[in-house]
């Protein structure tokens, strides 16, 4: 079957574009993207002849529109908002595209404004054929912290009983059909500050992250055993030492992000000046590696089991508050708050946990079998990539369309560093991404 013909060569050029936007997303500092990327989206696709609205929801912006007529067939959904960068970490300007050999390299690049790039260059394509049904497209500002834009946009389709048959969620990598991905829970487990004096050393020591295979800082690609998490590491140094803490300070970015660096204050008792140490804060800390190993029991399979990592560390209100990062193929949060809370009960009685998720939303899981998944192998097939369906480590806004049965995948191109210094996709893997896009579109409505 003939492949349909998608001039790639914009698709670099409209990424530098968006790279330059800086979409940085970051509650916690009161960060949040503006309205000139989104609109620069909807301008762009106007000028194609593509009509498209900005859609605004608690002060966070989509943008939103459909090609083709008739019943929904398709969603495309990319998004344009990124993680916070740590630029002393960085060897170029994150919000600048920058070509180094067969790479492109900066924030967004790979996750996920290579996709938007993609994702629009094919609708181009598409908007001029006689389609066999409707296209709908959705580009959010907010998937990094939670994704309610897309959620949002899955309860309206519902309402107006306009769902499309299947999604391609352009928030993938490695140019391969992403067909399951567990589900992300936030744990925050505060406990008072406890301070007494005791007399010796006080000391300090950093710790460090340590990802020797896949580099990469995002929690759910985390691999125990390969990698090495600095707040792990601190607590199973306090575990295998008489050390009391006295105070933690970090590099900590974000829940689903593994801060760079760590640094430990703590006391060594014995003979010496009398020190301030924080016990509260020692058995916090030191709770740490039974937390990540806690028995957690998943409703399905998943190459990666369920993933545990504490990436925030904070000191308000005389509180030490611990955040960690959950990724398990379940739905509900209850079974996770039980199990959670008694690994608590035993190490820091004193500690208040919370379990929070989105109950809206599900887990991907879609077969093989599904003709989403066969009609992208068979595409890329042609197009001289040979590949499977994989399982992707993080979460992804598709998991708002599978409860209400949309068969989804997640797709996106090559590249690395997701959520790290010096992101880049690939640049021979992202011209490809416009064909791809438009190839499995049109075969999806068409049939």
């Amino acid at each position: 079957m003939k492949i349909l013909m998608v001039s790639p060569m914009d698709v670099v050029e409209l990424l530098s574009e968006l790279v330059r936007f800086d979409t940085t997303n970051d509650p916690a500092k009161g960060v949040k993207p503006s309205k000139e990327c989104p609109g620069f989206i909807v301008d762009t696709l106007s000028s194609w002849g593509i009509e498209a609205e900005l859609v605004e929801k608690d002060g966070y912006y989509a943008v939103y529109g459909e090609i083709g007529k008739g019943k929904p067939k398709l969603l495309f959904m990319a998004h344009f908002d990124v993680v916070p960068v740590n630029r002393e970490e960085w060897e170029t300007e994150p919000f600048e595209l920058t070509i180094k050999g067969s790479r492109a390299y900066g924030r967004g690049s790979a996750d996920d404004k290579g996709n938007v790039a993609s994702v629009m260059l094919a609708l181009k394509e598409l908007s001029k054929m006689e389609l066999e049904g409707k296209i709908l497209f959705a580009f959010t500002g907010d998937e990094e912290i939670g994704g309610k834009m897309a959620m949002h946009i899955a309860e309206k389709l519902k309402g107006e009983n306009n769902l499309p048959e299947y999604m391609i969620n352009a928030d993938g990598i490695g140019m391969k059909p992403i067909i399951r991905r567990r589900k992300g829970f936030g744990v925050t487990i505060a406990v008072p500050s406890e301070r007494i004096k005791l007399r010796g050393v006080l000391k300090e020591r950093k710790f460090k992250v340590s990802t020797p295979i896949l580099e990469t800082r995002h929690a759910a690609y985390f691999l125990p055993g390969v990698d090495t998490h600095p707040m792990i590491a601190l607590s199973h140094f306090l575990r295998n030492s008489n050390a009391l803490a006295v105070s933690l300070e970090g590099k900590f970015l974000k829940g689903n992000v593994v801060p760079s660096e760590v640094t430990l204050r703590y006391l060594e008792p014995g003979e010496g000046e009398e020190v301030e140490a924080d016990m509260c804060l020692t058995k916090l800390l030191k709770a740490i590696v039974p937390l990540v190993r806690a028995p957690i029991k998943p409703e399905k399979y998943s190459d990666y089991g369920v993933s545990i990592t504490p990436n925030i560390y904070s000191f308000k209100d005389g509180k030490h508050v611990l955040r960690l990062d959950i990724r398990a193929m379940s739905h509900s949060h209850k079974d996770i708050e039980s199990t959670i809370k008694e690994v608590v009960a035993f190490n820091v009685p004193e500690a208040e946990v919370i379990v929070s998720s989105n109950e809206k939303a599900g887990y991907l899981f879609t077969h093989p079998e599904e003709k989403i998944v066969k009609t992208t192998l068979k595409v890329l097939e042609e197009l001289g990539e040979k590949v499977e369906p994989v399982e992707g480590p993080g979460a992804s806004d598709s998991r708002f369309f599978t409860p209400y049965g949309v068969k989804a995948i997640d797709f996106g191109p090559k590249g690395g560093n997701i959520h790290g210094p010096n992101e880049y996709v690939e640049i021979d893997s992202l011209r490809k991404m416009p064909v791809i896009y438009a190839e499995v579109a049109r075969r999806l409505v068409r049939e």
